[in-house]
């Protein structure tokens, strides 16, 4: 500005007074609008799958704790496969006074044997369950993560189609921000 009150308007200065009041309705108004809803979008997409992420790790503990339950269960049935092997050793090795206190022994363990082994095939049962839960839990992961990704290279195309003002980048946009949206229905739906 001169001392007169003179003031000539450079380039810079025209842009700043007129650049800030950009039309709503036009490229730069649409893909702002269409990038917050994505943005928006793009955040639930990622908390779920964090969230599966971190289940199907939860589920799979579980199925190593079940598993180990098993184990031991086996374990303690094959204890007493022992100890009923050597009762049956015993019945031919005993005297005659004795043979009907390992007769019984026999039974016992046998009875016992059973009990241990419903045990362990039970913990085994819900051990194959927990981990098919966090395989599907995994999966579902996998689909909140391809939506996300296509959601946030959506936001990265629509600043790109912003500063080229690029009409087929803004569909692009759009496409992918579809896509993603269809890839998230998916995981919604867990398919």
């Amino acid at each position: 500005m001169s001392q007169h009150g003179f003031h000539v308007h450079g380039p810079h200065d025209h842009a700043l007074e007129h650049g800030g009041h950009a039309e709503p309705h036009g490229m730069a108004g649409h893909l702002a609008v269409a990038t917050a809803l994505i943005a928006t979008i793009g955040a639930l997409f990622a908390y779920m799958g964090g969230l599966t992420q971190a289940n199907a790790g939860l589920y799979k503990n579980e199925s190593a704790i079940k598993k180990t339950e098993a184990s031991n269960q086996w374990n303690y049935y094959q204890a007493k496969s022992s100890k009923q092997n050597l009762a049956e050793l015993a019945v031919e090795l005993a005297p005659e006074s004795r043979r009907g206190f390992y007769g019984d022994e026999i039974k016992r363990y046998k009875g016992e044997k059973e009990a241990i082994k419903k045990d362990a095939e039970k913990f085994e049962a819900e051990s194959a369950e927990w981990s098919k839960r966090s395989d599907e839990e995994i999966h579902q992961h996998h689909r909140w993560a391809q939506a996300t990704t296509a959601l946030q290279i959506s936001i990265a195309i629509a600043a790109i189609a912003l500063l080229t003002r690029s009409r087929r980048l803004q569909y692009v946009v759009y496409g992918l921000a579809v896509l993603g949206g269809a890839v998230g229905a998916l995981a919604w739906l867990h398919i």
